[in-house]
């Protein structure tokens, strides 16, 4: 019994790490995505990198704690953007603060749908024209 118990939470804690891990690799891609995007300039991106990784921090919080509901889960998006709103527009300016936001959505969007082409890769062929079938009616 405590050597089930033993792996199990070897397991928990091991996929805990890996999470963890995937949720670093995003906040960096898209924080070199919307970088790039944007055109930093090296004294923008220094500053940048820190302000940015807070926020992604909090919305990424707020995006686990408030999953039952969907709009309100869309104010306090709003209502953390907003708040942070300040914080780059000092970095980046009025007109561009706004230009984060707009990066960070593309950014989702790509990301699922390369997502949505792997599994379609991994189910072969068959699969895929199902899923186009029943997407177009």
């Amino acid at each position: 019994m405590k050597k089930l118990f033993f792996i199990l939470s070897l397991f928990l804690v091991t996929a805990t790490a890996i999470k963890a891990q995937d949720d670093e690799k995003i906040r960096d891609k898209m924080r070199e995505y919307i970088q790039q995007r944007m055109r930093l300039t090296q004294h923008e991106s220094e500053r940048f990198t820190p302000v940015f990784l807070r926020y992604f921090r909090e919305w990424r919080t707020t995006l686990k704690d408030n999953q039952g509901d969907r709009l309100i889960l869309q104010q306090k998006i709003v209502e953390l953007r907003i708040r942070y709103r300040t914080e780059f527009r000092d970095i980046v300016g009025e007109r561009r603060s706004n230009e984060i936001y707009e990066h960070q959505e593309k950014f989702i969007r790509e990301l699922k749908q390369i997502r949505q082409e792997r599994i379609m890769e991994r189910r072969g062929p068959g699969m895929r024209a199902r899923i186009i079938n029943s997407q177009v009616i």
